[in-house]
């Protein structure tokens, strides 16, 4: 079994339950295979940096995930038919990392100006 990090986007007027639901059917597909996902993050609506489909903006999603190849390679070909997902990566890593994501942190800062202002 390997590590892997696996982000998606989900088209902008998808809701939140929605992109609930691809994940779940993402995580499984890696349950299936006999892996087992050790962080979900759900980042948000977030601006895109170029036009996807016509999409200017997306609903992203990171998953760590432990599977092996055969668990990625069906996970992509779900990815590649579902039409909500407009574009994801999937990368294997050395080990996975259970802190917040840079994503995330950067969030938490901007909620925390926010608040402050």
């Amino acid at each position: 079994m390997n590590f892997y990090e696996a982000v998606f986007i989900v088209r902008q007027d998808a809701s939140s339950s929605h992109v609930e639901s691809v994940a779940q059917e993402a995580i499984s597909v890696i349950k299936d295979f006999g892996g087992e996902i050790t962080k979900t993050e759900f980042c948000g609506l977030r601006n895109l940096a170029y036009p996807i489909s016509k999409s200017k903006r997306g609903h992203y999603v990171l998953l760590n995930l432990v599977a092996n190849a055969d668990g990625i390679k069906e996970l992509e070909r779900k990815f590649r038919l579902n039409e909500d997902i407009i574009r994801f990566l999937t990368i294997k890593v050395e080990k996975l990392d259970n802190n917040p994501s840079a994503l995330m942190k950067r969030n938490f800062k901007d909620n925390i100006s926010q608040d402050q202002e």
